[in-house]
């Protein structure tokens, strides 16, 4: 990281950026910021929590707008809109970075990534963003045993990923519907309580996923109803559990051929 110089880091708020922030700040001081990019498919509690683990680790932190979703190619919702998605967030860091004169841009990429299908690496690749985790073959362990080493309160922080990710391949990305998937959502871990939780659009249906251990509290007396009661309250018409639980990327399930990426 000293090498580097000065870094701008594409943080979201997560474990992994969080923990390349944190060390580029211990290194480089204010010659470190991390840039979180803010549009309608960011959920406003991860917008909190970064702004609040930045603030507790002294970072300088900033956030910006960006537009994808006037992107009609990220619109549409093909399975390559990850790309479109962070092909905008990486312009958008570009532009930041020469305005605010830092010499490198880092994401928080690790080895683990490199497994699904996540077409935003190449737009990474394209930008000639560095991903200093893979480059020293940080695993998602690795990453969480070396954010608890920094005292780091997130570094067992279930991961997360953007709103649009919850919409079936093309079914479009409208404010609408990440309104509704975020609003929703947000009841579920705000007031509910659940901690790993993803709910899936499906037009009318509201198809909710939470951790196998989280399953059986979702059916408790008052919690079922609370659950049902916020999905209508946002727009649903029907609301469902999966019994399968939470998994990474479900929606790739339906991605023949590209549910998982062999890496040589």
């Amino acid at each position: 990281m000293r090498e580097l110089g000065s870094v701008l880091v594409c943080y979201s708020g997560g474990v992994d950026s969080a923990f390349v922030l944190a060390v580029a700040h211990a290194e480089l001081g204010e010659r470190a910021v991390g840039m979180t990019a803010v549009s309608p498919s960011l959920p406003e509690l991860e917008r909190e929590e970064a702004c609040s683990i930045a603030r507790a680790m002294g970072a300088d932190h900033r956030l910006v707008d960006s537009s994808e979703i006037d992107d009609p190619a990220y619109v549409a919702n093909n399975a390559d809109r990850c790309f479109h998605c962070k092909s905008e967030l990486y312009r958008v860091a570009v532009a930041k970075r020469r305005e605010w004169q830092f010499e490198h841009i880092l994401n928080g990429t690790n080895v683990d990534d490199l497994g699904d299908y996540r077409p935003g690496l190449e737009a990474a690749a394209q930008a000639g963003v560095l991903s200093p985790l893979v480059e020293l073959g940080f695993s998602k362990a690795d990453v969480r045993e070396g954010a608890l080493a920094l005292g780091l309160g997130i570094w067992d922080k279930p991961a997360s990923a953007c709103l649009s990710s919850r919409i079936p391949y093309g079914t479009s990305v409208t404010r609408e519907r990440l309104a509704q998937i975020g609003g929703l959502e947000r009841v579920l871990r705000a007031e509910l309580g659940f901690r790993q939780v993803r709910v899936r659009y499906h037009d009318a249906v509201a198809r909710v996923e939470v951790e196998l251990g989280e399953l059986p509290r979702a059916f408790e007396a008052g919690v079922r109803e609370r659950i049902v009661d916020a999905g209508l309250a946002h727009g649903f018409k029907f609301v469902t559990v999966d019994l399968a639980g939470y998994r990474m990327g479900s929606q790739n399930e339906l991605l023949v051929g590209r549910s998982l990426r062999v890496v040589s």
